[in-house]
């Protein structure tokens, strides 16, 4: 797909957003000068963008983060800082935001920024897999409750389905009935199906193109 000036990954608490983020502002990085991948997570401590620091430093890509990270410190990312993914524009940026309403809360400061503007995509990260995203209900109740939390809609759907280190080609393949369900009840493109990227799996045509990931969780090359 084209990539937007500003992505911005959501979803429910433990869909991978973070690991889609990691891998998809590295991934932009091949062909952009100026990449950065801003950590508003503001929910979950135990897997942040900040592990995987060296990694992206390696890869070019700038990490905007709380100071705090990875500390024993309550943390926040202060708005000077995240001000930079929305407003530098010789930056391309991807944002990797916390799980449901609460970690939506965080875009809503910015969500006059980027209202209206065609330079910026809010996708949508589902994981079949999970207990709680398992039907369209439940998945549409998520999409409600982050839109209204953050203050912006949705633009498109990430496949991220897995199972961790014991995800195989039939895995995957099982989400697809489930997203094109969601697809049609959203009107909502899938953007791309994340692959790892030693599993051998030709993803059809409908469910986006294949996204190739290093891992899911927090094994990420750190």
């Amino acid at each position: 797909m084209q990539p937007a000036r500003i992505t911005i990954f959501a979803g429910h608490y433990g869909s991978g957003k973070t690991t889609v983020a990691v891998n998809y502002a590295i991934s932009l990085a091949r062909a952009n000068p100026r990449v950065a991948l801003c950590d508003m997570d503001i929910v979950n401590p135990y897997f942040r963008t900040a592990d995987c620091a060296r990694t992206l430093a390696g890869a070019g890509v700038e990490l905007i983060s709380s100071p705090w990270a990875n500390t024993n410190v309550e943390f926040y990312l202060p708005p000077e800082q995240a001000l930079r993914a929305f407003d530098d524009a010789s930056l391309t940026s991807v944002i990797d935001l916390g799980g449901d309403d609460c970690g939506a809360m965080a875009l809503g400061r910015y969500a006059a920024r980027i209202r209206g503007r065609g330079d910026v995509a809010l996708l949508m990260v589902v994981n079949a897999c999970r207990p709680l995203t398992r039907d369209v209900d439940s998945l549409l109740a998520i999409k409600t409750e982050i839109e209204a939390a953050g203050h912006v809609s949705f633009t498109g759907l990430v496949n991220n389905t897995n199972l961790g280190a014991e995800t195989d080609p039939e895995v995957i393949a099982a989400s697809f009935p489930l997203l094109r369900e969601l697809r049609g009840a959203l009107a909502l493109p899938i953007v791309m199906t994340a692959v790892r990227e030693d599993i051998p799996l030709e993803v059809p045509e409908d469910m986006g193109p294949r996204f190739d990931v290093k891992c899911w969780g927090n094994r990420f090359g750190v």
